[in-house]
């Protein structure tokens, strides 16, 4: 089933569809609570540094410079610096084996971190505790939804408001009463059923790490969006986040990682021929980590010949949309930059509203 593989329980017996990103090979480093896998410098630092990791919280991942290699990744500590993370390259022998320095040489890289649990031999600390992995992003809520738009509405429980848009609410809840989920309502009368429906098939067809996830929904009255890794906060959209939350306090190098977040979904927005239109803070999830995804492709579109005409009298937010597209309704990827720009004013200004006065 490509994302669901069928699998028996060794204990009960019992056999069943599980995600195929929760298991690995016996003995392989993809098996290991410490191996991260593919994920960027930036992202382990920001994991790293997560409130509750003490020094020597580590982990390791694909190297991003050099095929078949690693990086090993540290949180430290020292009166100059404070908190920050260290990294380190684990190379690959021609004979298949693994050394941070040659001095150290070894078979596995499991016998590598085993090593350097035992004593740092270099590194700025011994290795204490693997890192806390998230648990895997969902492909679809279970593989019977995998096909499936429609799922029945008692399934959904909704606990806490988030926020609220221009065409509805954002809810935090559950589905079946076990998986974690943001539920999007629509208030009555804003949007079509076929428009509706448009904005999710955009958000099935758009997968990235750095995007919400739409899994499923209700009628026209529901967009479910997974929350397999990430978490909301009570602010709800980064907006709320930076005016009322602890998005106040946040230094200038969190908000560019913030920035940088958003910017790598847009890129591959942009690679996926699709332009957003409506793009600002208050579109913005924040969850654990200050992990930020885009959300709302209420007015997100497919483009040819680089460019989309918005039809007469579209509405779209004048003080984040570009001159070409406010007076002439034309959208190119330009327009969404421009919407970039905007989005970090409002980061760097804690959430006040553009042009003020």
């Amino acid at each position: 089933e490509g994302d669901w593989w069928e699998a028996r329980s060794l204990s009960s017996g019992a056999t069943g569809y599980i995600p195929s990103n929760y298991v690995a090979p016996v003995d392989s480093i993809q098996a290991e609570e410490w191996y991260f896998g593919k994920i960027g410098r930036k992202d382990a630092e920001r994991q790293l540094l997560c409130h509750g990791n003490c020094r020597g919280t580590f982990l390791i991942r694909e190297s991003e410079t050099t095929k078949g290699a690693y990086s090993l990744s540290i949180r430290d500590w020292d009166e100059a610096k404070g908190d920050h993370v260290k990294h380190y390259k684990i190379r690959k022998l021609d004979n298949g084996g693994y050394y941070i320095t040659t001095r150290a040489q070894f078979d596995t890289v499991q016998q590598l971190v085993q090593h350097y649990i035992e004593r740092a031999a270099g590194l700025c600390c011994r290795l204490a505790v693997p890192c806390h992995k998230g648990t895997p992003k969902l492909a679809d809520l279970s593989v019977k939804t995998k096909d499936v738009w429609e799922i029945p509405r008692e399934s959904l429980q909704l606990l806490k408001k988030l926020g609220n848009g221009q065409f509805g609410e954002v809810w935090m809840g559950t589905w079946n009463g076990t998986t974690k989920v943001a539920v999007k309502t629509l208030k009555p009368g804003t949007m079509s059923p076929e428009a509706f429906l448009e904005e999710a098939q955009i958000m099935k067809r758009l997968r990235h790490d750095k995007l919400a996830q739409l899994y499923a929904g209700h009628g026209w009255a529901w967009l479910v969006l997974g929350r397999s890794d990430w978490h909301p906060l009570p602010a709800g959209s980064l907006l709320d986040f930076l005016k009322d939350g602890d998005g106040r306090y946040l230094k200038l190098p969190q908000l560019v990682d913030m920035a940088a977040q958003i910017a790598a979904g847009m890129a591959y927005i942009e690679r996926m021929n699709y332009i957003h239109r409506d793009l600002r803070a208050a579109n913005i999830l924040v969850g654990d980590n200050l992990v930020c995804k885009i959300a709302d492709f209420g007015l997100a579109r497919l483009i040819e010949d680089n460019e989309y005409t918005a039809r007469q009298g579209a509405k779209f937010p004048i003080k984040w949309t570009a001159p070409e597209a406010a007076l002439f309704g034309k959208f190119t990827i330009k327009s969404d930059v421009w919407s970039f720009g905007i989005l970090l004013t409002e980061l760097v200004t804690k959430g006040r509203v553009p042009y003020p006065g």
